[in-house]
């Protein structure tokens, strides 16, 4: 599957809602993707992104690790159905719009935790996401860097 459909897929999950438990499985979710789009990125991906796309999966992983890996049934990793990355552009500007989402559900969260374990696991899950979030915003701004010059190159 495309990456714009899964991402627009675990936005919707996330805007759901639901319990603790289900919103903490739709952030890993989220987390557990934006790594394969970053490393889909890393290997496939514009040159001028790599270093970021490789940050972007480093960071992302951390996002999946400081939360509980939850119980799927097989066929439910959404990351594991990424086939393709599709428009490189429109992908990431999902992605950053995603994370964004991400964060904001993780406050309600922990401002709502009843104990302190979950609260700093949200913390933590808050600070991965919007570094992931800075990444794919670094990525956009340099593919629009590049499309700025490729004028140039071609009338040189």
């Amino acid at each position: 599957m495309d990456a714009v459909r899964l991402i627009v897929t675990s936005g919707r999950a996330l805007a759901a809602g639901g319990e603790v438990p289900e919103v903490l499985t739709e952030v890993w979710q989220v987390q557990a993707l934006a790594q394969a789009i970053g490393s889909r990125l890393a290997v496939h991906g514009p040159p001028e992104l790599r270093g970021e796309a490789i940050g972007l999966t480093e960071l992302a992983g951390r996002g999946c690790g400081v939360l509980h890996t939850p119980e799927l049934a097989p066929g439910e990793l959404r990351a594991a159905q990424l086939t393709e990355l599709g428009d490189a552009r429109q992908a990431l500007m999902r992605l950053g719009t995603l994370l964004g989402e991400t964060g904001i559900a993780l406050v309600g969260v922990a401002c709502a935790a009843d104990d302190e374990a979950t609260y700093w696991q949200c913390m933590e899950a808050i600070d991965a996401a919007d570094e992931s979030r800075d990444r794919v915003l670094e990525m956009l701004r340099k593919l629009a860097d590049r499309d700025a010059h490729l004028p140039e190159r071609e009338a040189g």
